[in-house]
């Protein structure tokens, strides 16, 4: 056993330290509010692990939920799980948890940010979308530029994977794709794809148009509305082909699907 020890950085400040100690609390777990604007919905994941919370309770394993007290109601940034497991149980009347001061709704989003971003539970659409509600300027951007094209990036998977046109998860391909080309490259990308019809819109299908738009092979050869039509008009086998052309190939799916796009440029009609 050895005594917590500080860690010497000499190239490291510390924080100005502008806000009070969290308040421990004993409040019944009912009572706790979760705001859907920014955090997650319950996956089956979540749910499974609800579960285990809820057969498994155990106080030396348990983590405070974290809180803030807005206007007398207490809003979850983190624990909700524990928090539901908690009412859950039943046999929980009080729950500790830390309330800490966050009064606008982005201070909480960003805290909700700030304590989910390094752990594997939150996927990157779920971080994103508890980002845009915090105010950081590149995912707001994303999201101006999606909703302009007409993609909805999703919280989680949709029941049964029934996606509809213009839905995706793919928001790591969308943000680079963004770094890349700015909103207005990007956006011409992404209206191609809900053009098409593609449900979702995946990250092979997002770097397949790229690649026909910008890659010098390839620039000034297709119109915008020749792609999507091409894609609309083979959706129910241009995946296959790209697969098979990936495999022989030994290239990228993305950039098999993009010359099986451009094979395909003269078959694909005007309905």
């Amino acid at each position: 056993m050895r005594q917590v020890a500080a860690l010497h950085f000499a190239d490291l400040a510390p924080a100005v330290i502008t806000t009070s100690p969290p308040e421990l609390r004993m409040v019944h777990p009912a009572a706790l509010l979760i705001d859907e604007n920014y955090q997650r919905g319950l996956s089956e994941r979540s749910v499974r692990l609800i579960r285990k919370i809820v057969s498994e309770w155990d106080w030396r394993a348990f983590k405070p939920p974290v809180v803030v007290d807005v206007d007398g109601d207490l809003h979850v940034i983190d624990g909700q799980h524990t928090a539901i497991g908690a009412v859950t149980h039943g046999g929980i009347d009080l729950l500790p948890v830390l309330v800490v001061e966050a009064s606008a709704q982005e201070a909480r989003a960003s805290a909700f940010v700030r304590h989910n971003r390094d752990r594997i539970q939150v996927t990157p659409t779920q971080l994103h979308n508890a980002m845009v509600a915090a105010g950081d300027d590149d995912a707001v951007t994303i999201d101006q530029v999606c909703s302009r094209a007409g993609v909805t990036v999703l919280r989680n998977p949709p029941a049964f994977g029934k996606f509809r046109p213009g839905d995706t998860l793919a928001i790591s391909t969308i943000r680079a794709l963004i770094s890349r080309r700015h909103a207005k490259g990007a956006r011409e990308v992404l209206e191609i794809c809900v053009k098409s019809g593609a449900s979702p819109v995946a990250a092979a299908t997002i770097k397949a148009v790229e690649h026909l738009l910008f890659a010098p092979e390839y620039k000034g050869e297709l119109q915008h509305e020749r792609i999507a039509l091409i894609l609309s008009a083979h959706a129910s086998t241009i995946d296959q082909e790209a697969a098979r052309f990936a495999a022989e190939r030994r290239v990228p799916l993305w950039r098999a699907l993009a010359s099986v796009i451009y094979m395909n440029r003269r078959k694909a009609r005007h309905g």
